[in-house]
């Protein structure tokens, strides 16, 4: 099986259920995917962060807001991968609630991966909505 496969089965698995369990208030499967090596940026469509440090105090907030997620989709557009990095191009289509109100949106995400000790982790994501 080739690298980029292996790859896109992560991203369709373990990379999908993390961002499925954040949107119903549950950060730790991200954490667990996320690097806490420096350099760690997010580029969010609500909150920024450009050290590891500060990509947990996002995730955090996003947790404390974030319930009852009804649909998350990923549409992959683009990715590849280059020997320990990656990089995936796409949109996250999500229904849930932030802050008690239901809420359905699409972000266009880029987002950067490094394989750290064997295992991909993210550390760099670009998201904004779509208007």
């Amino acid at each position: 099986m080739s690298e980029r496969t292996d790859f896109l089965r992560w991203v369709e698995t373990e990379l999908r259920d993390a961002e499925l369990a954040i949107h119903n208030g549950d950060a730790d499967p991200r954490r667990a995917i996320w690097s806490t090596r420096d350099p760690v940026t997010v580029f969010g469509a609500w909150l920024t962060a450009t050290t590891a440090a500060d990509a947990e105090i996002v995730f955090r907030r996003l947790e404390e807001n974030f319930s009852d997620c009804t649909s998350y989709k990923f549409e992959l557009v683009s990715a590849d991968v280059d020997h320990d990095l990656a990089y995936t191009i796409g949109y996250e289509h999500t229904s849930t609630t932030w802050q008690a109100e239901s809420t359905s949106y699409t972000l266009r995400v880029t987002q950067l991966y490094r394989r750290e000790n064997g295992t991909w982790k993210v550390f760099h994501r670009h998201a904004d909505r779509m208007d």
